[in-house]
């Protein structure tokens, strides 16, 4: 609907837009310009009060009627002393602009309106994340604002070909959601199609921020729990990912940014990787390889070679019990990957003074006890701590929540079909990966299939930056 340049029309069609006289925090705020009267409508808790007093102290020094010319025009010129304003003149425009957090100005005789972008989130400081945590490197964060988050993304990339293109998804939560890219290294078909995929979403709201929009942007099939796309709480993983030609989806109220495509081996990679000299990152790097590779099939194999003795060579005959106790060995995997992941829920639950206490008492004291009393035996506890272990040790919490899940799968066909399980279900994971496209139908795999050997180099060895370069240029 337009404006009419009739304020108390206005102000009528107003509070039916908006629910002014139901909803207390809208806030519709009677004024006069010189002597002409105006209107503004506000959030309360979206505005900066100071610059809202000094903009409304100019304005009531303005007498409009000795304006000649176009009113608005004369006010966004000299009258209003703010950076950020714009007009309008279609309620529906005005509608998501102030509950956003905008401050509409109307005046009466004028066919248009002002809005002033005033905002003020409610933010956190950029402290680092505890998930992606580094012992040498920067210490902030992403937060839950969007503009911060760009702010925090630009202060690393000072290039003029870095773009954030901003647009909106839910029909009534109207997210702001950023497209961010380097324009010089993106694959534009690629970033084409994304932009068209975010278009046609139909949704009411994103009310688990990115976790929504990825879902909706990538239709996967529900047996599959492989991430195709990164998380990341970090500006400079994120700003190193733009410059690999990837593109970022930030989504305000969310302190993660969505990158993609990716591969396989993006979730095997951390920051901690490049804050260290390339013979210390390729280390550590190897040391998670072993960590995630054993994390997903140590407790099966184990149960599989308990169940062939033969097959273990003479250094190797301790493994294995000498007892069994009175649960077979499949269930008390089962019983400690369900204690584990309960652990887990209960952690996360738990204030911080207390999680020390939690660790003690599941870790060590039912562990113990449950031995003393027959319901595991020593080595089926220590081979699931190791690939406890190794699953803590990957970086991406949704790459690791994937191999919990593979190894969950290969025990129980493991233990019901013994010898003929193991190989199937390691069978089926192998065709999961192999079979799982990344995002646009790009490969999983890659630079192993298709064969890179210079981009497989890479990602095996943590090789000095100038060489990176280099190959890249090559």
């Amino acid at each position: 609907m337009k404006i009419s340049s009739s304020l108390n029309e206005n102000i009528k069609i107003l509070k039916k837009t908006l629910p002014i006289d139901k909803s207390f925090d809208i806030v519709n705020r009677e004024w006069t310009i010189g002597n002409t009267k105006a209107n503004f409508v506000f959030i309360d808790g979206f505005t900066k009060d100071q610059i809202m007093l000094f903009i409304m102290n100019k304005l009531q020094s303005i007498d409009i009627d000795n304006v000649n010319i176009d009113v608005i025009k004369t006010l966004l010129k000299n009258g209003i002393p703010y950076i950020e304003v714009s007009t309008f003149s279609d309620f529906e425009d005005m509608k998501p602009a102030v509950l956003s957090g905008n401050t509409a100005l109307f005046i009466d005789g004028q066919s248009k309106g002002i809005l002033l972008d005033v905002r003020e989130y409610p933010v956190r400081g950029p402290q680092e994340p505890d998930l992606e945590k580094v012992t040498r490197g920067s210490r902030d964060g992403l937060v839950e604002t969007i503009i911060f988050n760009t702010a925090l993304i630009r202060r690393r990339l000072r290039d003029p070909n870095l773009i954030f293109e901003l647009t909106t998804v839910g029909s009534q939560s109207k997210t702001d959601v950023a497209i961010s890219y380097i324009d010089s290294a993106v694959d534009h078909d690629f970033l084409e199609q994304l932009k068209k995929q975010l278009d046609e979403i139909k949704t009411n709201s994103l009310i688990m921020g990115e976790k929504t929009l990825e879902e909706l942007l990538i239709k996967k099939k529900w047996f599959n729990p492989l991430p195709q796309v990164r998380f990341t709480e970090r500006p400079d993983v994120v700003a190193a990912h733009l410059l690999e030609g990837h593109i970022a989806i930030i989504v305000d109220n969310s302190p993660s940014v969505m990158l993609l495509p990716v591969t396989i081996f993006h979730f095997t990679q951390h920051a901690e990787d490049y804050y260290q000299n390339p013979m210390v990152g390729t280390y550590l790097r190897w040391v998670r390889f072993i960590c995630m590779i054993s994390s997903m099939v140590i407790s099966p194999l184990w149960l599989y070679l308990v169940y062939n003795p033969k097959l273990l060579p003479e250094a190797l005959k301790f493994i294995g019990p000498s007892k069994v106790g009175h649960i077979p060995l499949f269930l008390q995997f089962i019983l400690l990957e369900i204690g584990l992941d309960t652990l887990r829920l209960a952690s996360i639950h738990t204030p911080n003074s207390l999680s020390t206490s939690l660790g003690i008492i599941g870790g060590l004291i039912l562990s113990e006890f449950a031995v003393k009393v027959g319901w595991f035996t020593p080595e089926t506890i220590l081979y699931m701590a190791i690939a406890a272990i190794g699953t803590f040790a990957t970086p991406s919490i949704e790459f690791a929540m994937a191999i919990r899940i593979f190894r969950l799968f290969i025990l129980i066909m493991t233990g019901a079909f013994k010898n003929i399980g193991f190989f199937i279900s390691l069978a089926v994971v192998c065709t999961i990966i192999c079979t799982t496209k990344s995002f646009a139908n790009q490969s999983y795999l890659w630079p192993l299939i298709p064969f890179k050997r210079d981009a497989l180099l890479n990602i095996l060895f943590r090789k000095p930056i100038v060489e990176i370069k280099n190959s890249k240029k090559e």
